[in-house]
């Protein structure tokens, strides 16, 4: 099958590799579409050190089930699907607890941190497990179930974020993922949004999607002005989905005494915390970690036009050419957002 593989870091190459062999409570999927994650393009070069080479990446995808495990019974040849990037062992203490995403054995396609290697999508196959897999419906195209799970990061964080009807949330961050959270908090009850970054293009998309208010962070003091919407107390919740010590802190400024900042973003895996201002107004920090079992929801979503995927796709590629658009990506060319890969 052809793959796109990362032979060494800031290498990729257009390869011929065997078809993945499915264990019997697996599938093997031929991938329609595979989304490149801003986590990919950081992989190429190593600087996360969770994609050693050798290693096909790619984990936000969908296909048509091609073949099936003696061991499966939901699933048969020729069904639309997609699947949870993370797969979860269903037999640990948090699994049990249904909270899959902190699973003590977890694994994620497309990635290699030294504990274990696990090929993506970026390829004609991929093998995945039964109980990470969703059927599809037909109106769903492949393209925008590619996004599912970057939709179901956004989904989780706003689920795991106190919120009443009426509130008014801060989303820091107006990427792809902030983007989805405008969305989210709409949804769950959020009668205003406001949208911080420092790119205006970026935030010009936010306004298209819901967001109600956009600040530019670099040209105005995003915290004092959220003030001045909301009768000098700050928004009831906000939103880090950066994952930098500036964008934290905006975050945490942001919010009234009591209000609840959720983080998203891990750019960085250190930043400078304001703690006497999170101790002295009572503000709740919560960490939120990829998505945990919203897949039918955010399905269901999708399908509906709940939730908008299609001003977030930038670009459709065939795998032979996929390799020039994660450069373009990994240098951060202008406008360009989500691009997906097309291997078959």
């Amino acid at each position: 099958m052809n793959a796109l593989l990362l032979r060494e870091y800031n290498q990729l190459e257009l390869v011929d590799l065997p078809k993945p062999r499915i264990g019997p409570d697996e599938l093997l999927v031929r991938v329609k579409a595979c989304g490149i994650c801003g986590s990919d393009v950081h992989g190429l070069d190593g600087s996360t050190g969770r994609r050693i080479p050798p290693l096909v990446m790619g984990h936000e995808a969908s296909g048509i089930v091609e073949e099936t495990g003696a061991a499966v019974t939901r699933f048969r040849p020729g069904d639309r699907v997609t699947f949870d990037s993370t797969v979860s062992c269903g037999a640990c203490f948090f699994c049990g607890r249904g909270e899959i995403n902190l699973c003590d054995n977890r694994q994620v396609l497309g990635v290699s941190c030294g504990d274990y290697r696990r090929n993506g999508a970026f390829a004609e196959y991929v093998a995945v497990p039964e109980r990470i897999t969703y059927q599809l419906p037909e109106a769903l195209s492949f393209e925008h179930a590619a996004m599912i799970e970057a939709v179901g990061v956004a989904v989780h964080a706003v689920s795991l974020t106190p919120i009443r009807l009426g509130d008014t949330g801060v989303v820091v961050g107006s990427g792809m993922i902030g983007l989805l959270v405008i969305q989210a908090l709409k949804l769950a009850g959020c009668l205003r949004v406001i949208a911080v970054d420092i790119d205006d293009a970026k935030l010009a998309k936010a306004a298209q999607l819901g967001a109600d208010e956009l600040l530019n962070s670099t040209l105005t003091d995003a915290p004092a002005r959220i003030r001045e919407l909301t009768d000098s107390r700050g928004a009831d919740v906000a939103m880090e989905v950066v994952g930098a010590t500036q964008p934290l802190q905006t975050a945490i400024h942001s919010v009234r005494k009591g209000g609840a900042v959720t983080l998203v973003g891990n750019i960085s895996p250190n930043v400078e915390l304001p703690l006497q201002p999170v101790v002295t107004r009572q503000i709740r920090l919560t960490g939120s970690c990829a998505s945990s079992g919203e897949y039918p929801v955010c399905i269901d979503l999708l399908a509906r036009g709940a939730i908008r995927v299609d001003p977030l796709i930038s670009a459709m590629t065939p795998l032979a050419d996929a390799a020039s658009w994660f450069q373009r990506l990994y240098g951060k060319e202008p406008n360009l957002m989500k691009v997906i890969v097309q291997p078959s």
